[in-house]
């Protein structure tokens, strides 16, 4: 696509870096920001500047938080003896709005994926087994239910098998392939609940 100015061209550019954003949306949404006038423009800038300067990632459990640590492991009403491993904060968001769990989180940061050239390595994983091994009683894996979802919650059962803890995985009410912050409050609120033994479920499979 090319466009009458250097400035808008290199500013769709960079929107269309963002994921599920193509040139034509990138375009229309450069387009908007042109129309405000400069104080929301401004302010615009702004807030994408104080998030990358003061958004930080909890030190216990890798959650997004403005402090040290998050709301959630502050939180002396939640149970810290059972973690909920998901791979980023719109999962952590899809559980809450279900209503139905009151524990701990852990945030990985993603999930394996050879392809996109993502290990164990470039996960939270090694402060999970620090966690399992001193702080909780179960651990709940929490993956999307997907190949590379299947593939992280194998590695994690396997690394996590050594500590005293058990080991569960969110029940198939949710859909092959479907990564949670899609599904439905309900179905997810009841396959936390339903939540099943993961080395029985390696046998479903």
């Amino acid at each position: 696509m090319e466009l009458p100015s250097k400035f808008l061209q290199n500013a769709v550019e960079q929107f269309s870096t963002l994921p599920g954003v193509g040139q034509k949306s990138a375009l229309r949404l450069v387009l908007h920001l042109l129309r405000k006038n400069n104080d929301e423009l401004n302010d615009f800038v702004a807030s994408l500047d104080q998030l990358k300067n003061n958004v930080r990632f909890c030190k216990k459990c890798g959650n997004i938080t403005d402090d040290e640590l998050c709301g959630i492991c502050l939180n002396s009403k939640r149970n810290h003896n059972c973690i909920c491993v998901v791979e980023d904060l719109r999962d952590i968001m899809a559980i809450e709005n279900t209503g139905t769990y009151n524990g701990a989180y852990h945030v990985l940061g993603g999930h394996i994926s050879p392809m996109e050239g993502v290990g164990p390595g470039d996960l939270n994983i090694d402060t999970l087994i620090k966690r399992a091994q001193t702080q909780c009683d179960e651990v709940i894996l929490a993956l999307s239910t997907t190949m590379e979802g299947d593939t992280t919650n194998f590695y994690l059962y396997k690394k996590l098998k050594g500590c005293d803890v058990k080991i569960t995985t969110i029940a198939r009410g949710v859909a092959i392939g479907d990564a949670l912050e899609y599904t439905d409050e309900v179905t997810l609120g009841r396959s936390i609940a339903n939540r099943t033994s993961f080395e029985s479920s390696l046998n479903r499979m």
